[in-house]
């Protein structure tokens, strides 16, 4: 016999994405109260294993200038010299951030930005699927994942207390990430830009409605929460007089144009910060960093977006600093040595960013392993010295206000970073 959940019932129905306009039953006078004095937390993936030595280099590293040629590295000198990181982790190496990051440097240099190097995680797997099923729940190996039935990011917000009048969290892609497994009241919102569609018609809104609105069990719930949620969203999208959804403008000169096609994931973010709905959690998905070839061009062409947009949505959302945190992740780093492809293979450590209002930027934090052959990982990689469940972890002290170290399994703290005043 099928066993049905209702966060399951709810995540499926949800994908419908239904709009308020579209729904005959009267739900677009809901009222949702939120709290807006509650912090936001962001977590920002980037997909496919980031080189953070190609984004971060240690400039005047001898050995890390004798692996790999100029274009692959962040120079010191020269039209390409890359923006010089203050107060960084080893006073005697030059850590210079790409050239390509301006937008970024100027976070960094305002206090509001902090990087942290030589991180990840701790399980030696390469697999971008292994890496990635672990750091999203939160855990150190393959075993701990195996026991996990949820994610990370769930598990905080449980802790933090779940807010049952409205969204807790909003995925800004087209699925569900899994930091966010077995939380109910999320949901998936990659662009807003045109309200949020309805998948099929009213007439499928109407169908759920008549199977589930009478219902007075769980799933009967979950059907109508399925309905709901997007209008939470929906209801606080401007309108003219026809209905049309009048196009988002970006405040304090916030330009978003030099991000890509990244921009319309973070103003989406953004919106949804302004909208005071209550969320406690967005993810955003940022993708394309397996460099395995041709890694000079197609990394700078993932760098400049991100900064840029990043640096347009710290702009946009100047009245909400104290309030919000982003933190960037990816699932590993990439060798030291390039390929014959003029790129890089799957390694271990790289680089996490923490950007807020009460973020103690403008420094690079953890411990330097060095890059010479015997302090390499498996005498190939960048070795991991500050395990991601520790930046994870202060950000959530930070966030909820208590200690949250229970919230990683099997998770033992080598000393606080620091991260945050």
């Amino acid at each position: 016999m099928l066993e049905l959940h209702r966060r399951d019932v709810l995540k499926a129905l949800a994908t419908v994405g239904i709009t308020s306009a579209a729904l005959p039953f009267g739900l677009r006078s809901l009222a949702f109260a939120a709290d807006t004095s509650k912090p936001i937390l962001i977590v920002m993936h980037l997909r496919g294993g980031c080189d953070g030595l190609n984004f971060i280099s240690p400039s005047n590293d001898a050995d890390f200038i004798a692996a790999r040629t100029s274009d692959l590295r962040v120079l010191a000198d020269g039209k390409d010299a890359g923006y010089a990181l203050a107060n960084s982790a080893e006073a005697n190496i030059d850590f210079r951030l790409h050239n390509a990051a301006g937008g970024m440097a100027e976070l960094y240099k305002s206090g509001n930005l902090a990087f942290v190097h030589a991180c990840g995680l701790t399980d030696s797997t390469r697999s971008h699927f292994g890496a990635t099923d672990m750091i999203e729940a939160g855990v150190g190996t393959q075993a701990d994942f195996n026991r996990s039935d949820n994610g990370w990011l769930t598990r905080g917000i449980e802790a933090r207390g779940k807010n049952m009048q409205g969204l807790e969290a909003v995925a800004v892609s087209g699925a569900i990430a899994g930091d966010l497994r077995g939380l109910d009241l999320v949901i998936a919102a990659p662009d807003i830009n045109n309200g949020l569609p309805v998948v099929g018609g009213a007439g499928i809104a109407t169908a759920i409605w008549e199977m589930y609105g009478n219902r007075s069990d769980a799933i009967g719930e979950a059907g109508r929460l399925a309905l709901e949620l997007p209008v939470i969203i929906d209801q606080r999208i401007p309108r003219d007089i026809d209905g049309r959804v009048i196009p988002y403008a970006p405040e304090n000169g916030a330009n978003y144009d030099s991000a890509g096609g990244f921009a319309n994931a973070l103003k989406t973010a953004a919106r949804l910060i302004k909208m005071d709905i209550g969320l406690q959690t967005i993810t955003l998905d940022y993708g394309s960093w397996d460099t395995h070839e041709n890694q000079p061009g197609r990394f700078r062409g993932q760098v400049e977006p991100m900064s840029n947009g990043l640096a347009a949505f710290w702009n946009d959302i100047a009245a909400y600093h104290n309030n919000v945190t982003l933190v960037t992740i990816t699932e590993f780093g990439r060798r030291l040595r390039s390929n014959k492809s003029n790129g890089t293979d799957h390694g271990r450590a790289s680089v996490m960013s923490v950007l807020g209002g009460r973020v103690r930027g403008g420094r690079m934090y953890g411990k330097w392993p060095g890059l010479a052959s015997e302090q390499l990982d498996e005498g190939v990689d960048l070795a991991v010295t500050t395990d991601y469940r520790q930046v994870f972890s202060e950000t959530l002290d930070r966030v909820n206000g208590t200690k949250n170290g229970s919230v990683f399994p099997n998770f033992h703290s080598s000393g606080n970073l620091g991260l945050f005043a």
